[in-house]
């Protein structure tokens, strides 16, 4: 994977949600911006350029000047604190952006000769904050508009953008959905409550929170659970799936030991099931 730094624009004034503190509103229980960083996690550097806050991991911090001069004044002082070849830039309003996405960036900024690569949202509309872009034309770019209109304050980013030979990219059709909005805020947390992501949603966040890293398949555990409740008691299913956790910590805390765990557990669970049918079954009367 092509090396990268990241930045990521916190700032704004976020006039649609009331001035509201949008990077640190919720989603899932986690902060808008540090889904954006959980994303972007394999970057070299991440500078983040907004007001400092806690964050899920590491970065650094920087402003724009003047305060408030917009995503173009944003991005130039972002980019200063780079040094690799590509840079990936992002809003933090976004709370579906993943790491596959980025991985689609990267992967077609790799395989062609473009100064840069951006999604396109479902209506095809470019999204130049959910994009990566070479480093050398970028600042070149940003560097000749500043010195056109004597600063880069208030420009806007299509400035930046009709200047770059760009590809386009459709990816996960929410990627670039961002928080604009209160409605966008309530679309976004029903959302990842609906059936088909709510756990995922909810691994990566506890993952996030404790601090892991570990890729689990999480279909191995809610198997365990199931033949624990099942052939055991309803209780040995939390029980059991936290004596898994141990156990896989104590052998080594790598995927491979927590499936490892799971198989054994999952063994057993079905032993103490194979014993419990075996006493209901039909008594044999003979004598």
């Amino acid at each position: 994977m092509t090396a990268y730094d990241a930045v990521v624009l916190a700032g704004g004034a976020a006039k649609r949600l009331g001035g509201a503190d949008k990077p640190g509103l919720s989603v899932g229980g986690r902060a808008l911006l540090d889904r954006v960083l959980t994303a972007c996690a394999g970057a070299a550097t991440t500078v983040v350029v907004g007001g400092r806050r806690a964050t899920a991991r590491p970065v650094v911090w920087t402003r724009e000047e003047p305060a408030g001069g917009g995503p173009l004044a944003a991005l130039d002082a972002g980019v200063r604190h780079t040094t690799a070849g590509s840079v990936l830039v992002l809003s933090a309003d976004l709370p579906f952006l993943a790491a596959p996405t980025v991985d689609a960036l990267l992967d077609a900024l790799a395989r062609t000769g473009h100064d840069g690569v951006l999604c396109t949202d479902p209506d095809g509309r470019d999204q130049p904050l959910v994009a990566v872009y070479r480093a050398e034309p970028l600042r070149r770019e940003l560097a000749l508009l500043a010195t056109e209109h004597g600063s880069l304050a208030g420009l806007p980013l299509r400035l930046l953008t009709a200047e770059l030979d760009l590809a386009r990219i459709t990816t996960d059709p929410l990627a670039s959905f961002d928080c604009d909005t209160w409605e966008d805020l309530a679309a976004a947390r029903a959302r990842i409550r609906e059936h088909g992501s709510v756990l995922d949603e909810w691994i990566t966040a506890v993952k996030d929170e404790l601090g892991i890293e570990l890729d689990v398949d999480t279909g191995v555990l809610l198997d365990l659970a199931r033949d624990a409740a099942h052939g055991v008691a309803r209780p040995a299913a939390p029980l059991t799936t936290f004596l898994v956790g141990y156990a896989a910590a104590k052998a080594g805390g790598e995927g491979k030991d927590v499936a490892d765990a799971a198989r054994r557990a999952a063994a057993l669970a079905n032993r103490w099931a194979a014993e419990a049918e075996a006493s209901d079954g039909p008594k044999n009367d003979a004598g």
